[in-house]
């Protein structure tokens, strides 16, 4: 058997790079009665016909994580990507982005691009962020800016990207690595929101070191897995606060001698971070209801 890295997998059908060469794979049998999907970043072991690059899974190396949405495995770096404009940044998906990368305790990178359609702007947000405790790094395609920033990055790691359709992702891919040669959504007119152009998971391999992954865009991310006493620690600038408060058990909504409302209050927690965190406990809390 040899070793190898799932890099994409289309109807039943696994990609599999060991060294210089992709086997197309099936899975055995047996990973069905274990109810284990293979997925993509997944290390494993396969045994292979030489003569026609074909192979079968054998097995699943361990997993350091696993995604559900996008669904893959062994990523070490999320990099949350949105725009300065078109489309024009909705915060509160942002950070239902970053609750989900903290929940699967990978390092997580902000990335705001076409910071030349706004640069006042994207200055703000990169404040906004950095202060609640992220690495932030603002980049142009049209301008090269930050594109080496980005490629350092990238280097050596597994990444995942995500962020709404029409940010950029593909693009800033392609200005990083050329022959990537990724599709770019254009952005519709109507409704300044961009057109899907990945159709499927696919791990891409990187010509200076690491992989990433080129994932379909999202346009909403559900927490419901999320326990509503977990929440506040997904919320990095709340976690020195936390146990401070007057009361055991403090959600941060309504009690009185809140140390995050009070953080709030004083400036130390932004604001739409906060609301945001508001929005995902009401949504939390509605969701166990039913």
């Amino acid at each position: 058997m040899i070793s190898g890295i799932i890099t994409k997998g289309i109807g039943g059908f696994y990609y599999v790079k060991s060294q210089d060469t992709v086997y197309e794979c099936r899975a055995r049998g047996k990973f069905r009665k274990q109810k284990v999907t293979p997925l993509v970043g997944d290390r494993v072991k396969i045994s292979v016909n030489k003569a026609s690059n074909q192979g079968m899974v054998e097995e699943i190396i361990h997993r350091d994580m696993e995604f559900i949405r996008p669904p893959v495995a062994n990523v070490n770096q999320a990099i949350i990507v949105f725009a300065a404009k078109k489309p024009d940044p909705h915060l509160m998906l942002l950070d239902r982005f970053l609750a989900m990368a903290e929940n699967e305790d990978v390092d997580v990178v902000v990335c705001f691009n076409k910071m030349d359609l706004d640069e006042e702007y994207v200055i703000k947000l990169k404040n906004l962020y950095s202060a609640a405790g992220y690495p932030v790094i603002s980049t142009s395609v049209k301008l090269g800016m930050g594109i080496d920033g980005f490629k350092e990055i990238l280097k050596d790691k597994i990444t995942v990207f995500a962020g709404p359709s029409g940010v950029g992702k593909s693009s800033l891919l392609n200005a990083t690595q050329p022959n990537l040669s990724l599709k770019t959504g254009e952005i519709s007119e109507k409704n300044k929101r961009g057109k899907h152009t990945t159709r499927h998971v696919e791990l891409l391999e990187l010509d200076f070191g690491g992989w990433v992954l080129d994932t379909p865009g999202f346009s909403s991310l559900n927490l419901d897995f999320i326990e509503e006493d977990e929440l506040q620690y997904l919320f990095r600038e709340f976690t020195p606060l936390i146990g401070k408060c007057k009361f055991t058990g403090c959600k941060h909504v309504n009690e009185p001698k809140c140390a995050v409302k009070d953080a709030v209050e004083e400036n130390n927690i932004s604001r739409s971070r906060y609301e945001s965190y508001i929005q995902l406990l009401k949504e939390i809390n509605q969701k166990r209801r039913y």
